[in-house]
C-alpha cells in the first residue's frame, strides 16, 4: 500500500514537471485613444462603414520568466472618405512563464497565446468607446493569433533564407 502511494506520488511529480507552468499576474489597459474628427457633421451621413482594422504585439522581459504583452488594436473606420472615428487600445498583461519553457515555445506563447488572452479585453473596450460616441455598435470577430503567429514565423524565414541567399 505505502510502495503504491509512492509510485502515485512520483507519478504525479513528474506529471507536475512536465507540465508548463502559466500564470496570469495583472491584466490592464496601458492607453486608449478615442477620436471622432468629423463630428457632428459625419452623424448626418448614410451609415456605409469602411473598417480597418490594425493588430500588433509587443512584449518585454520584466525580470526572470516574467513578461508584459501588448496587444495594440487600432480600428478606423471611415464613411464617404471621412474618418468617422480612430480608437486604439493598448491591451497590457503581465504574464509568468515557467523555465522548462523551451525557446520556440517562448515566442508562441508571447505572440500567441497571451494576445488570445488579452483580445477580448481590448474588443470590450473598443465596443464601449464606440458605443460611448453613439456610433452604431461594433462587435469585433474573434481573431485567430495562431494563424498570425505562423504566418509571421513563415515570413522572418522566408527573409532569413533571402538574406543567406543574398549574401551566397
Amino acid at each position: 500500500m505505502a510502495e503504491e502511494q509512492q509510485a502515485n506520488g512520483a507519478a504525479a511529480q513528474n506529471e507536475q514537471q512536465s507540465q508548463v507552468q502559466f500564470a496570469i499576474q495583472r491584466i490592464f489597459t496601458k492607453d486608449v485613444s478615442f477620436e471622432a474628427p468629423n463630428s457632428p457633421a459625419i452623424f448626418r451621413k448614410e451609415w456605409k462603414p469602411d473598417l480597418k482594422l490594425d493588430l500588433n504585439v509587443k512584449h518585454e522581459k520584466i525580470e526572470d520568466r516574467v513578461y508584459e504583452v501588448v496587444l495594440t488594436l487600432t480600428a478606423t473606420n471611415k464613411v464617404e472618405d471621412e474618418v468617422a472615428f480612430l480608437c486604439e487600445v493598448h491591451q497590457a498583461g503581465i504574464f509568468t512563464i515557467g523555465e522548462e519553457v523551451q525557446e520556440g515555445q517562448l515566442a508562441h506563447m508571447l505572440g500567441s497565446f497571451c494576445p488570445n488572452i488579452l483580445f477580448p479585453y481590448a474588443r470590450e473596450c473598443v465596443a464601449s468607446l464606440v458605443n460611448r460616441a453613439t456610433f452604431p455598435q461594433l462587435n469585433l470577430a474573434p481573431v485567430n493569433f495562431d494563424a498570425i503567429f505562423a504566418r509571421h514565423m513563415q515570413q522572418q524565414a522566408e527573409q532569413a533564407g533571402q538574406t543567406q541567399q543574398a549574401d551566397a
